[in-house]
């Protein structure tokens, strides 16, 4: 992971994004201008993000961050990108819930003023655990941190999980229901059935992924239980930190309605994914963090719901993020940056650690 060659997340001009971004937020507030607009370095290859500072006198100077949808002519990671939907969700959590999530300013539908719809939002002071180098790497401020303050921090992030899953009015997150046949969580499955066969459209099938599926029917849950609002991308890199207090939860362009575990697989699983490359590359990354038991066990003291099932959360979790993975490649492929394998599962980073859950030995 230190040496393969970052994948492009953008084919934007940034010079013409901020000409028209200072022309667009005319329209909403005369006089306003957009000034210190960066991309930054760790931008998403799915929706992209700019910085920016708001200069008006009313209100004062407001640092702001944009949430813009991917180019769809970009070899987009996702088949579409629904910005109301991901506005909506931030509304209805900030309204009903004391989970932080940043203030949403405006929503553009309209893809003519920077090619895309879009919606603004305050941006959060404060640190976010890095993917590269991954926060498991001696150096990063999380590796470099107590015991003690780990372990803060991870009690407040389960925490936040738990009151999203306990707070969100069921009937007022209908929108985000996937329409498939089936409870909630075979339509949660379903829906990732059709996204691999989007990616996998004119190019070579990936044998693992197809086992995990596979092997998601023999772990069926018999009781998936009450869907809530799942926050879908549920990791520490989606958060932001005061010291160790999580002040903003952001990323909510995969929410759904599932069962609570999905959450909890993904963030057991996520941990895991960096973990697992750090312990790859010679060193001992960290190992007590977000531990699947300890989660479980937080998650249960906080809410009254034991977890169940989790063998199947979270090789679902590691089948979804090999789903992500696939398309990542192939369209890194696209432009040039790599070769496709003969074999297209050696484009999943985590091949091992996937093959290891589909045979039932990752755990052991």
């Amino acid at each position: 992971m230190a040496t393969a060659p970052r994948p492009r997340t953008s084919t934007r001009d940034p010079e013409e994004l901020t000409r028209r971004l200072t022309a667009w937020l005319g329209t909403r507030l005369p006089g306003a201008k957009a000034v210190g607009v960066t991309v930054p370095a760790s931008n998403g290859m799915s929706s992209e993000t700019l910085l920016f500072d708001l200069e008006h006198p009313r209100p004062p100077l407001r640092s702001c961050a944009l949430r813009l949808a991917a180019d769809p002519a970009a070899y987009t990671v996702f088949p579409e990108y629904d910005m109301a939907r991901q506005y909506r969700t931030l509304k209805l959590v900030a309204d009903r819930t004391d989970v932080p999530v940043p203030r949403v300013l405006w929503l553009e539908e309209d893809p003519e003023p920077l090619g895309a719809p879009f919606f603004v939002m305050e941006r959060v002071a404060g640190r976010v655990p890095p993917d590269v180098m991954p926060y498991t790497y001696e150096g990063s401020w999380l590796h470099a941190a107590s015991d003690a303050e780990r372990d803060h921090l991870e009690a407040a992030t389960v925490a936040l999980l738990a009151r999203l899953h306990d707070q969100v009015p069921l009937h007022e997150a209908e929108f985000l229901a996937v329409p498939e046949e089936g409870d909630a969580l075979r339509r949660h499955v379903t829906a990732q059935r059709a996204y691999y066969s989007w990616v996998i459209d004119g190019l070579a099938r990936s044998p693992l992924i197809e086992a995990a599926f596979d092997r998601l029917e023999q772990l069926w849950p018999r009781e998936p239980g009450t869907p809530v609002l799942t926050w879908g991308d549920a990791r520490i890199g989606n958060v932001v930190y005061d010291g160790f207090d999580p002040v903003a939860v952001l990323d909510w362009e995969m929410a759904a309605l599932a069962p609570r575990e999905v959450d909890l697989g993904w963030t057991v699983y996520l941990h895991r994914f960096f973990h697992d490359l750090t312990v790859a590359s010679g060193q001992r990354g960290l190992p007590d963090l977000l531990r699947r038991d300890r989660i479980e066990a937080r998650y249960s003291g906080l809410t009254g719901h034991t977890p169940r099932d989790m063998e199947f959360y979270t090789l679902y979790a590691a089948l979804r993020h090999a789903i992500v993975m696939l398309r990542v490649a192939y369209r890194q492929a696209h432009f040039g940056e790599v070769a496709v394998p003969a074999d297209p599962d050696t484009l999943i980073l985590h091949h091992g650690s996937l093959r290891a859950m589909v045979q039932g030995s990752y755990w052991d």
